[in-house]
């Protein structure tokens, strides 16, 4: 009997290997929610390769040879024209008619932590974050009218914005629009720049995630609704495509110089899952943590505003280093083409603090290189070291940390069971994340809670998280479970 093996590519980017004997009702089964949990988790799916067999004994252990391949491989595969049989992509269910005004529905994005690669992402490096079970959660309803109604339920806050003057950047009383309404407004502008429509909603939404902590709070948020446009008018687009209009939004509508892990971590989180990011090519593998670790997030309570700090200097600082390198080594692109060697060469004739900051991106992109063997390797150990050589290098070369973020790394690394810390996000604030053996997790937050308080006479918020999918449609038990909390 003739059997297949294939791929479907999932809402969020990943592909899933499976095989059968009738791969179109394979995909219906799927797409029903009646298929494989992982696709459940990350779908819907399209069918994107196709393989066939002549048993069902060649098809499992082609099935086995697939699932082992890396995200790039898959990927290679599909486009392989001598192994694929697909000519195109096969639908189901169909794509979606725009929603009638009144049509409710529940998007919920996810906040991230990255374990290492920090401000390498504008310099083309490699990163490697996780979406996090902390999240925006947005109750949308369509409208008729061309307005945007937002009712910022944390703050308190509503404000009113017609959809056809975006670049105003004026509420419907005519003043400027307040902060937190120039991240949702920037998505609808970035995506009516892309040609998609952008209905009229009125969202109300909360989060869990703590705002200006350096876990993308505002990545979820511009991801979130970049969703809701996505459901409600109907339109399908790349997922990567999504989180580049997420990541135009903040660069050119909110003015934040951001790269595109945030907004990338957000949509194509997988549950268990740290994500191996190529800022460059856009490659990137999932890449599975240890089952006897979990995430610490210790919050130091020290706030900062993306936009108005040195977040912006920093990335000027790189282009500086950049520009001054590519005199004296032509045709270099970005820091990622500088070798930890040949920047030990000409760093003697770069000023400060440019020669710092180029150190730190160069050494940076080098760890995350490693981590990914050692993470491959379950070694956690030599994983969690270069997490703290990655605080030492932005606290001493980029010069992005504060004393109390320095004391909870340090403590951290006093404490029984933690394999790892560094301060998370921008800097100048927020949180650290911390890798700590699941047996030690509760005594470790205690310990870590009193010796900072002791430390700084300030209290922080420290609390487990894990891995998680990326931003998703909500179900409607998923959405009731919710509205119950």
């Amino acid at each position: 009997m003739t059997c297949y093996c294939y791929l479907m590519e999932c809402a969020n980017g990943a592909y899933y290997a499976g095989w059968t004997t009738d791969p179109q009702r394979r995909l219906r089964v799927h797409n029903r929610g009646k298929g494989a949990r992982y696709i459940r988790l990350n779908g819907p799916a399209r069918l994107v390769y196709l393989e066939e067999l002549p048993d069902k004994i060649s098809a499992l252990k082609r099935e086995y040879e697939i699932k082992q391949l890396t995200h790039q491989a898959k990927a290679r595969l599909v486009t392989d024209k001598k192994k694929n049989l697909l000519r195109q992509p096969a639908y189901s269910p169909q794509p979606a008619s725009p929603l009638a005004a009144g049509e409710v529905f529940t998007v919920i994005a996810p906040g991230r932590v990255n374990l290492l690669g920090e401000h390498v992402d504008y310099n083309d490096g490699v990163v490697l974050p996780a979406a996090i079970d902390r999240f925006v959660q947005l109750r949308v309803k369509v409208l008729a009218e061309p307005v945007l109604q937002l009712h910022a339920l944390d703050l308190g806050a509503e404000t009113s914005l017609s959809l056809t003057e975006l670049k105003e950047k004026r509420d419907l009383t005519g003043l400027p629009l307040p902060g937190y309404a120039c991240y949702p407004a920037g998505v609808a502008w970035a995506l009516q720049e892309a040609g998609r429509p952008t209905p009229g909603l009125r969202v109300s939404y909360r989060s869990n995630i703590p705002i200006g902590a350096g876990l993308s709070s505002s990545a979820a948020v511009s991801v979130g609704f970049a969703l809701a446009w996505q459901h409600a008018g109907g339109w399908q687009m790349d997922p990567l495509a999504l989180a580049k209009a997420c990541q135009l939004a903040e660069n050119e509508y909110v003015g934040v110089k951001s790269g595109l892990m945030d907004q990338f971590a957000c949509l194509f989180g997988q549950e268990g899952h740290t994500l191996q990011f190529d800022t460059r090519s856009l490659d990137w593998e999932p890449l599975p943590l240890p089952p006897e670790v979990t995430l610490v997030i210790a919050d130091s309570g020290v706030r900062r505003n993306l936009a108005c700090s040195a977040y912006n200097a920093r990335r000027a600082e790189c282009e500086e280093a950049l520009r001054l390198l590519s005199a004296w080594q032509p045709g270099l692109t970005s820091l990622r083409d500088i070798s930890p060697e040949l920047l030990q060469e000409f760093l003697p004739q770069l000023p400060e603090p440019v020669g710092r900051r180029a150190r730190h991106v160069v050494e940076e992109i080098a760890r995350v290189q490693l981590a990914g063997q050692y993470l491959k390797a379950a070694d956690i150990n030599a994983f969690g070291q270069l997490m703290y050589a990655s605080h030492t290098s932005l606290r001493d070369l980029y010069e992005v940390s504060c004393p109390e973020l320095d004391v909870l790394v340090e403590e951290a690394a006093k404490l029984t069971g933690c394999f790892g810390a560094r301060l998370c996000g921008a800097g100048f604030g927020g949180c650290t994340i911390n890798l700590v053996d699941r047996r030690h997790a509760r005594a470790f937050i205690r310990d870590l809670s009193e010796r900072y308080q002791q430390k700084t006479s300030k209290k922080a918020l420290i609390y487990r998280c894990e891995a998680s999918r990326g931003a998703h449609l909500a179900t409607k038990e998923e959405a009731a479970l919710l509205d119950a909390v």
